[in-house]
């Protein structure tokens, strides 16, 4: 499969609407930051499961002069939330509290970001940049199969106004049934407009009401205080390849960094893609990051995060010693290295680390332009469909982003992830995220634009279509479509693709792997850049019916 190529600009999203939309503003004159924006707000028309105004997101930028810029509008705990709150009387996580409904929602960060990146990196107005998402809310657009079946979510029917909205009162879409959403468009005409209405006007207050008439936490003082941060993105080096990549409260950015100081050590190519031999390796890779990553990670404004040391070749040399080159290690057994003292200092002063889940409801585009900026957009509402509450009257979901917190040490969050208390619930904090937009350089030239959602899975997913053009030398869409292998420490087990070859399974098994065989996941929306002639090369994950690559 070859990626779609493009002489001057590219576009990938997981919906050819939202990808035209980002052409569109390019065509107009707009650069990177125009289209993504565009692209941004149109997904929260088109894609309503992941694309959001009631979420947050990370945005990635490298600028055609070498600046690189991280802008964080990840969502916030509420001045009202507390460590225990999804905690019965006896101590025990209350089912679906921190997933479903008003009081899993964290302060919204989306349009406060989306703002902020037009205003100080976009060429154009965001009237302008918005207005494609405009027309789609307002003139609607024709549903595929797969998106009449998923606006049937069971939980959108517990909350009316989404049931109104997205379900018709019951009387649900068809295939091909044009969908509009006039109040949503009336809500972003309000936004171009005026978006700081969103967070200190007239709809902060609305937000406000209808979270807690439904006994959420979020108040119009909550929504005023909201900020976006600018952050310094980590950096890395592969094989002689840079990697920037995302900063916590993202766990992203470190922990493939630190997965591929692990491997550079191994000749992967050498043992061929897809084999037993490369999964173990790289595998075993992921089982430690995913460790450190439970341990250390999580809001670097409330918690002190030991990223140097993580980065560090050494502290992956050291790792990678620890590993059997032919038997897999036990999670519960690991160990880190104990040269490592700073680290183990750190572990040792604070609780053991708990497990929680990270939903799997996210989306990611890249765009590069003609004049080589370059931005990597990961977004998300945290479930599919968030919260699956709706604004009265304003037309669009909220998050359920609080489940990204640990809940209680110990109990697995939607993801089976295990979180430590650098994650423990608090007012104000941003949860820890596995978002993983990520830029790859070759000779100080911009090579790769990467991404993907698929919860704890997206970091492994970047990792697996990273090492699929580094390592295995394939092209972006041969690399975005390529089966795909994660390990995030507990459970401990190898999580496979079906299309992996039974032999590849007992192989494994038979070096000490649980190996659990799954259907898809993730979505891979990535463009690279031909080294020779500078075409754009976009890849959308064939995995999905809706996205598209769109260039010119």
């Amino acid at each position: 499969m070859q990626p779609v190529h493009a002489p001057h600009a590219m576009v990938v999203s997981v919906h050819g609407l939202a990808s035209q939309a980002g052409i569109e503003i390019l065509q107009k004159g707009g650069n990177a930051v125009d289209a993504a924006v565009a692209t941004g707000f149109a997904l929260a028309v088109v894609h309503p499961e992941a694309g959001n105004l009631g979420g947050g997101g990370f945005m990635l930028l490298r600028m055609a002069n070498g600046a690189a810029h991280f802008v964080d509008y990840r969502e916030k705990a509420p001045a009202g939330a507390t460590a225990g709150m999804y905690l019965d009387e006896k101590g025990e996580v209350i089912p679906d509290a921190s997933v479903i409904g008003c009081r899993a929602i964290g302060v919204p960060g989306s349009v406060a970001g989306l703002a902020y990146a037009e205003k100080r990196y976009g060429k154009l107005s965001l009237d302008q940049v918005i207005a494609p998402a405009i027309q789609l809310a307002r003139e609607g657009f024709r549903l595929t199969w797969e998106e009449a079946q998923d606006l049937r979510d069971e939980n959108l029917a517990k909350f009316p106004e989404s049931k109104r909205i997205f379900q018709r009162n019951g009387k649900y879409y068809q295939t091909g049934e044009i969908f509009r959403q006039p109040e949503l468009a009336g809500t972003l005409e309000k936004i171009a407009k005026n978006p700081d209405d969103f967070y200190h006007g007239a709809m902060a207050r609305q937000i406000a009401a209808a979270v807690q008439k439904g006994g959420g936490l979020i108040t119009a003082e909550d929504l005023a205080a909201y900020e976006v941060k600018e952050r310094g993105p980590i950096h890395g080096f592969y094989r002689g390849y840079e990697i920037i990549s995302a900063p916590p409260p993202s766990s992203g950015g470190i922990a493939l960094v630190e997965a591929l100081n692990i491997l550079e050590g191994f000749d992967l190519g050498k043992l061929g893609r897809g084999s037993a031999q490369a999964i173990h390796l790289t595998a075993e890779a992921f089982r430690r990051v995913f460790f450190d990553r439970a341990e250390f990670l999580g809001d670097p404004d409330f918690s002190k995060i030991p990223v140097p040391q993580l980065l560090d070749k050494r502290y992956g040399n050291a790792w990678r010693a620890s590993l059997n080159p032919h038997r897999a290690s036990a999670s519960a057994e690991l160990q880190r290295p104990a040269e490592f003292n700073e680290l183990e200092r750190y572990a040792a002063a604070h609780p053991p680390p708990v497990v929680t889940p990270e939903s799997e409801n996210t989306t990611h585009y890249s765009v590069v332009d003609e004049n080589g900026n370059a931005v990597a957009v990961t977004t998300t509402l945290n479930d599919s469909f968030g919260s699956r509450v709706t604004v009265d009257g304003l037309g669009f979901l909220l998050n359920d982003e609080m489940d990204d917190f640990s809940s209680k040490p110990g109990v697995p969050n939607m993801f089976g992830l295990i979180q430590g208390p650098a994650n423990a619930i608090g007012p104000k904090k941003r949860p820890l995220s596995a978002m993983t937009p990520t830029m790859v350089l070759k000779n100080g030239k911009l090579l790769l634009v990467l991404g993907s959602p698929g919860g704890p899975r997206i970091i492994t997913t970047v990792a697996n279509i990273l090492m699929g053009v580094v390592d295995y030398g394939i092209n972006i869409q041969e690399a975005v479509d390529a089966p795909r292998f994660h390990h995030q420490w507990m459970p401990d087990r190898i999580a496979l693709e079906k299309s992996f070859s039974p032999d590849t399974t007992n192989m494994l098994q038979t070096m000490g792997h649980k190996v659990e065989r799954q259907d898809y996941w993730s979505d891979g929306e990535c463009i690279a850049i031909d080294p020779k002639t500078g075409g754009r090369l976009g890849a959308s994950d064939q995995r999905n019916s809706t996205g598209k690559a769109i260039g010119y």
